[in-house]
């Protein structure tokens, strides 16, 4: 099976891209390697890595999802869930149905009285969750974010779906081709408070400041909360209120499925374009009907399926989280920790109708 990666052209130089994105997300917080006492606050002390430690068996993970309702979210979850029985551990799912800044909060202090070995969380909000998860890591639980990252000193790894900076950068880069350079366009996010979103959303702005991209015009950056009738609402309100709308970049599984589903059934199907970040089972109708020409996203079980195995590195003691280490991953092979404790999964892969029906998930 081939799998078409984005061109040179079209990808942003990633050299920077992991502290430039977490640079972003901590707020000025400090990073893993510079701080003196963040190893207290870790509950490590001086913990050294042993690479060649045996990876414990019984571990105990828990995934906290941003909504335990979210499509996306699932698929990433259950592949975690699955993989840690490689490695004969327990996991399970847990968390709100909403995605409000401190719907998590309530889950990880369960989560703490119940023991587990590790929590693995994807941050509504970075600031929200900090708190009880350096509570969590006081206790010796080690906390692992994926797909939305909390702040550097209240995590060991951050599991990255894709760079950051690739990641905003490709999607005006997308929308501008498909638009011909030139027009207004508008964002349709999650919620106001991700991580992720905002870290794309800041390199979307900055890669709009290129002379290349002069033809466009950001009038909106408007917010569906992650919840399909709310994005379908904010769809409908941005047409509405820009007749002249030429595309939409929705970086949200569940903001991008709402859109097309309005955009299908409008006057605005094949006048206004749309790409995003969405999953191939739910976007293919939109594909073939005509509705959506590109969009794109990475293998969310994969990004499910690291994290699992990064907890279960840093539960046993092969890894702390610090810069260089190197930890084995399963079928993914041997990976690396980088900056402020990043791991990148790896590129996107742009979906169309050329392409779509080799993917299922």
């Amino acid at each position: 099976m081939t799998i078409r990666l984005r061109a040179p052209r079209r990808l942003a130089a990633v050299a920077t891209a992991s502290a430039l994105a977490l640079s972003l997300a901590a707020c000025g917080g400090t990073t893993k390697d510079s701080a003196s006492g963040d190893g207290d606050a870790k509950g490590g002390g001086n913990a050294t890595a042993n690479p060649n430690a045996p990876l414990k068996k019984g571990l105990k993970l828990a995934f906290l999802p941003k909504q335990v309702n979210n499509p996306y979210e699932t698929i990433v979850d259950n592949a975690g869930i699955a993989a840690a029985k490689e490695f004969e551990g327990e996991a399970k799912e847990v968390g709100p149905s909403d995605a409000s800044a401190s719907s998590q909060v309530s889950y990880i202090n369960t989560l703490i009285q119940q023991r587990h070995d590790a929590i693995l969380i994807a941050a509504n909000d970075a600031n929200a969750v900090c708190g009880p998860l350096k509570q969590a890591m006081s206790k010796n639980i080690k906390i692992v974010a994926y797909d939305s990252d909390t702040n550097p000193e209240c995590r060991d790894v951050f599991i990255n779906q894709a760079s950051s900076e690739e990641i905003g950068r490709s999607e005006v880069k997308l929308l501008s081709e498909q638009i011909g350079g030139k027009g207004e366009i508008a964002i349709l996010s999650a919620t106001a408070n991700a991580t992720n979103q905002n870290t794309w959303i800041k390199f979307m702005q900055d890669e709009l400041k290129k002379p290349e991209h002069s033809g466009l015009k950001l009038v909106k950056v408007a917010y569906g909360d992650d919840d399909d009738q709310k994005s379908f609402q904010q769809t409908q309100g941005l047409l509405q209120a820009y007749p002249n709308l030429k595309g939409i970049i929705s970086p949200t599984t569940v903001g991008i499925a709402a859109a097309a589903r309005y955009i299908s059934g409008s006057k605005y199907k094949g006048k206004v374009a749309l790409t995003g970040l969405g999953t191939p089972d739910q976007m293919r109708k939109f594909v073939k009907d005509g509705t959506v020409k590109e969009f794109e996203l990475w293998d969310p079980k994969n990004l499910g399926y690291l994290a699992s195995y990064a907890a279960a590195a840093l539960s046993s003691g092969q890894i702390t989280g610090a810069q260089g280490e190197k930890f084995k991953a399963g079928k993914l092979g041997e990976r690396s920790i980088g900056a402020n404790g990043e791991v990148i999964l790896g590129p996107p892969t742009v979906f169309d109708s050329k392409n779509i029906d080799q993917y299922h998930f």
